[in-house]
């Protein structure tokens, strides 16, 4: 028996409706309507994979914001070539049909924010359907090629620097920059390439060419890094040749000169088992050649300053021990931007082993210890510890000792307001001559010349409060202010032979300049420091101009 077919006439705007009904059912049956997007733990519960990965590229402006609808920041938009999504992707920790993990899709974030052509990035699940969650990854440009003249000044000493840079090449992620620079010490002229993911890998290729008028720098880097807390395995190489002037300091003035020739070469693989239980454990093991020549200049005044040859062949092998445990956090040490603290366990050794069998000068064990930890919460109040050690054993001799601590201290006071202290302390034995500690305008004490006082032993307390404010000139810089105060000395073995000053204080205030469009963490410093103590030749107020990675 044939099938009966009635054909039915369908009249007026029923027809479309019944269309729409039918197609309307189709779309449901054929994917259904996306569900509430669950929780992280109950993604990862369930063995969700990780579905279509989409990408939010924001330019170096939004247009869509009525204050960044300016016509010079079009322009900057449409001559800025942003970032690709191929850079982008290759950088991220997952694929599609990954399992859902919170903690990757976070540590990639953190990878992303680690490159200076990306301001900020963010990787949130947008879409929960039928077993797989779809992820969007939001990042925002900032600003590459640009010229730099700069002017500061430190320690009571100038510094000029000229400079062209792109470091987001084509939207590839590669720096390029060529460079000329003036400070108290040489005139240097420098070419340096840097790309991360060479090729859209794990592979980083770091390469700079220096000329200076005392002297030149020849340095290659290639290596595939642990990038990542599960990364499995590490390996690569670097080159360094140095030939240039070196100084010795007493109350910043120049009292012996020498010329130092390093060649150091670092060959290394490493191993790991990855990420368990919310520790990492790394091995790694490699050879070094580090050798270094020193010579007289004749207008050296203490030809006894001169150190002493050292060459230095050896096999090493090293271990770190990380615990997964990060915190995010802004106005800290940037501005407005999001920034990523570790607050982990972290413990690395290293021991290497010098033989004349390996053609070195001396028979010895050069070994190297840190450790470091993070308390409290970034969003309140917390405290970072760091601690290092490092030296040679020759024979039944310490020598070269070096034991660095360092504590910092932030405490959030309101949304405008950070108090911030800091401690460096180091302390030497039977340090090489070219390893003697300094202290001065260029490395923390900020009312007193560059390089002002020599010792085998250092210490600096600093305070801070620091003031954060709304200010948002042209939407392209971010202002705030601090109030600062000093207090260190060195003591012990001085191998110029200057007389101990003792405890040096300072106090002073500052302007903090923060550009948000151009690539780099640069944060441009204005200060005025008031010295308290010191020789009578120092003036009393010392004006420091100059840029840091931090506030």
């Amino acid at each position: 028996m044939r099938p009966i077919i009635r054909a039915t006439k369908i009249r007026g705007f029923a027809a479309p409706l019944l269309l729409m009904a039918f197609v309307s059912l189709a779309q449901a049956g054929d994917s259904g309507a996306p569900e509430s997007m669950p929780a992280d733990a109950e993604l990862e519960a369930k063995g969700v994979l990780i579905g279509r990965i989409t990408f939010e590229r924001q330019n170096v402006f939004d247009i869509s914001n009525p204050a960044e609808n300016k016509f010079l920041y079009r322009l900057a938009n449409r001559w800025h070539f942003i970032t690709r999504e191929s850079v982008i992707l290759a950088q991220l920790l997952f694929r599609r049909g990954d399992s859902y993990s919170r903690r990757i899709l976070e540590e990639s974030e953190r990878l992303l924010r680690a490159n200076d052509y990306i301001y900020d990035a963010n990787i949130t699940p947008v879409r929960y359907q039928d077993g797989r969650v779809d992820i969007l990854v939001r990042t925002r440009d900032v600003w590459t090629i640009a010229p730099e003249i700069s002017f500061s000044r430190t320690g009571g000493e100038n510094k000029t620097r000229f400079a062209l840079s792109e470091q987001n090449l084509l939207g590839r992620g590669t720096t390029i920059q060529i460079s000329r620079e003036k400070n108290v010490d040489r005139v240097t002229t420098r070419l340096t390439f840097f790309d991360n993911n060479l090729f859209k890998s794990r592979t980083s290729l770091f390469a700079n060419l220096s000329n200076s008028s005392d002297g030149n720098t020849r340095q290659l880097r290639v290596q595939r890094p642990f990038f990542a807390l599960n990364s499995r395995w590490a390996g690569g190489g670097s080159l360094l040749n140095d030939n240039f002037e070196r100084r010795f300091y007493e109350l910043g003035n120049t009292v012996a000169v020498y010329r130092q020739k390093a060649d150091r070469r670092v060959f290394f693989g490493g191993w790991s088992m990855g990420l368990q239980n919310g520790w990492v454990r790394r091995w790694t093991a490699g050879l070094v050649y580090d050798v270094n020549r020193f010579a007289p200049l004749a207008e050296s005044t203490l030809a006894e300053l001169i150190p002493e040859d050292r060459r230095l062949i050896y096999p090493f092998i090293g271990f770190e021990l990380l615990e997964d445990r990060f915190q995010t956090s802004a106005n800290r040490d940037q501005m407005e931007r999001t920034e990523d603290f570790y607050l982990g366990m972290r413990v690395t050794a290293s021991l290497g082993f010098a033989s004349r069998k390996f053609d070195a000068d001396r028979e010895a064990l050069i070994y190297s210890l840190g450790a470091s930890k993070g308390f409290g919460s970034m969003e309140k109040k917390a405290a970072l510890l760091t601690s290092t050690m490092s030296g040679r054993v020759e024979g039944s001799t310490a020598e070269n000792t070096l034991l660095n601590l360092s504590a910092r201290y932030y405490s959030r006071q309101s949304k405008h307001w950070l108090f911030f202290a800091a401690t460096y302390g180091s302390w030497g034995k039977n340090l090489d001559l070219d390893s003697f500690l300094e202290l001065g305008g260029d490395n923390g004490l900020r009312g007193y010349p560059l390089r002002y006082q020599t010792g085998d032993a250092r210490l600096l307390f600093s305070i801070e409060e620091r003031y954060f404010t709304d200010w948002y000139p042209f939407r392209l810089f971010r202002v705030g202010f601090a109030a600062f105060a000093d207090v260190g000395r060195t003591w012990g073995d001085n191998p110029a032979a200057g007389a101990p000053l003792g405890w040096l204080r300072n106090v002073g205030l500052g302007l903090r300049i923060v550009p948000t469009r151009a690539s780099g963490r640069e944060i441009y410093h204005l200060d005025l420091a008031f010295p308290l103590d010191g020789d009578p030749s120092i003036d009393s107020v010392q004006i420091l101009l100059q840029t840091k990675t931090n506030f």
